[in-house]
């Protein structure tokens, strides 16, 4: 029989053999896959409290940005909703993805869409469980991708009217008399709006998430895209007569009708007629409206990230938020978005990513573009492999790295006019080209190709673009540089 003490000395000696094999068998094991929570908006510029905002009240967002980098000039490549999407989600510009209204399929309009691999669909390809809750791909026609994910796609279907209380009120039997207000503050929990029930759905998802696979979960809100909607408390948080007025408010000197609207999708909410002119009343009202709808949103990602530090994914998960493209609420006369101007082009970004202290909390200029977020998370994932010859954008993994490194000279928009209505209205395209100080956007007609309109900004010294220098001589020669660079990425 063994003696006690001997047995004490014979386990602990066992144990330490034990131990040193689990050890050595760990730093033989691979670093996990980290997952990704990839989170988008609808219709948000950066009206926030990490870019600077001084009204928003976005506490969560603003916690994101003290976890991650924030980057200060990320474009959309189309303003508006299915065209950006398609665009980022498969790594492509407009032009080679072939959309470019809102209800295209890619997989019917790409040159070989039926090969195209898709953001998520990568990730599902190398072993990671992808799930889609909310507006990820667009909402209008059969523009879902089902083959993206693991399991179904959930609440992306129905109009923005839709998810009101006005629409959804017992009427009889009777037909509203128009499909919303533009605006609605009741005292309402959460998920009476289809963004409470996201934002439920997904903390449940990251918390039964199991952590022998990794997840790619993509959550996609439907605010702040009009009408302006959002439970009274979130109305509550802002005074009124504190929102200031959208500036600038005029349409840039000498800028081209051709890159105007008439901003009719705010027009097609209420019963007001459809060409007057707002009060500043009303304008208050909407502004007002566009804020409340933002930290309602804020709230939402809120919840997903409590429930991440609940989990046991929460050292390794990146997380990702960003926008489908800009918004004006009101700022050069114009709501909406569908513009080449940088308020529609311009979006919020910010990546949190483990391992990447340095850039922790940080900001940067780098320019970058959404279709750069399909690389960058390959990368971060480490499975980029044979991604550079079928993908249209770059990793900012350099960025993330050093927020201070340069990973291409300029960002590409573009947006054809009259954009609502049918196809045959349209009368040119513009394609817009940011650099580090210029706006240079250049508008070429549909039927012929002439240049008929150029607007060129100097953000340097006219950050709102309130002053369209193109006619004037002494920038002729930059003009002649910018068209150039423009037509290298537009070939």
């Amino acid at each position: 029989m063994i003696k006690p003490r001997i047995a004490l000395i014979v386990t602990i000696v066992w144990a330490t053999c034990l131990s040193g094999t689990s050890r050595a068998a760990e730093a033989d094991r691979p670093d996990p896959s980290p997952n990704v929570i990839f989170i988008v908006a609808d219709d948000l510029n950066c009206s926030l409290g990490a870019y600077g905002d001084p009204v928003a009240v976005t506490p969560n967002l603003d916690r994101l940005a003290s976890r991650g980098l924030v980057f200060q000039r990320a474009y959309c490549q189309q303003a508006v909703c299915n065209p950006s999407r398609s665009s980022f989600l498969t790594g492509l510009r407009p032009d080679t993805v072939g959309v470019d209204d809102l209800r295209k399929y890619f997989r019917a309009t790409a040159k070989d869409g039926r090969q195209l691999v898709t953001l998520p669909e990568h990730f599902k390809n190398h072993g990671y469980f992808t799930q889609n809750i909310g507006k990820i791909f667009h909402n209008m026609g059969e523009t879902q991708d089902r083959r993206s994910w693991s399991i179904d796609e959930v609440l992306y279907r129905g109009t923005h009217a839709s998810d009101t209380i006005f629409a959804n009120e017992p009427r009889g039997g009777g037909k509203p008399p128009y499909k919303s207000p533009v605006t609605e503050a009741h005292a309402v929990p959460d998920t009476a709006y289809r963004d409470g029930q996201i934002a439920r759905l997904a903390a449940s998802v990251i918390l039964d998430q199991p952590v022998d696979r990794p997840f790619f979960l993509a959550v996609g809100f439907w605010r702040p895209h009009l009408p302006f909607v959002a439970p009274k408390r979130y109305w509550d948080l802002y005074d009124p007569n504190l929102i200031p007025a959208p500036e600038p408010p005029d349409a840039p000197t000498e800028v081209p009708e051709i890159a105007l609207h008439t901003s009719r999708e705010i027009r097609n909410y209420g019963t007001k007629p459809k060409d007057r002119v707002f009060t500043p009343e009303e304008i208050r009202r909407f502004r007002h409206g566009y804020y409340a709808s933002i930290s309602f949103l804020d709230a939402q990602v809120g919840r997903i990230l409590h429930a991440l530090d609940e989990s046991p994914h929460a050292d390794n998960t990146i997380v990702v938020f960003t926008s489908d493209h800009g918004f004006h609420i009101g700022e050069h006369r114009l709501w909406g978005k569908t513009s080449n101007f940088e308020l529609d082009a311009r979006v919020p970004l910010i990546i949190a990513a483990p391992g990447h202290a340095a850039t922790r909390g940080k900001t940067t200029d780098s320019l970058c573009e959404l279709i750069d977020l399909y690389p960058t998370l390959a990368h971060l994932a480490d499975i980029e492999e044979d991604l550079s010859d079928r993908l249209e954008g770059e990793s900012l993994a350099p960025v993330l790295e050093n927020a201070a490194a340069v990973v291409k000279g300029a960002a590409f928009t573009q947006h054809p006019q009259p954009y609502y209505g049918p196809r045959s209205n349209w009368k040119a395209m513009g394609r817009s080209l940011r650099t580090d100080r210029w706006r240079y956007t250049r508008w070429t007609a549909l039927d012929g190709g002439e240049v008929v309109a150029r607007e060129l900004y100097d953000h340097d010294s006219d950050p709102h673009e309130t002053r369209n220098l193109a006619s004037h001589a002494s920038y002729r020669d930059l003009i002649e540089q910018l068209d150039r660079q423009l037509s290298r990425e537009v070939r």
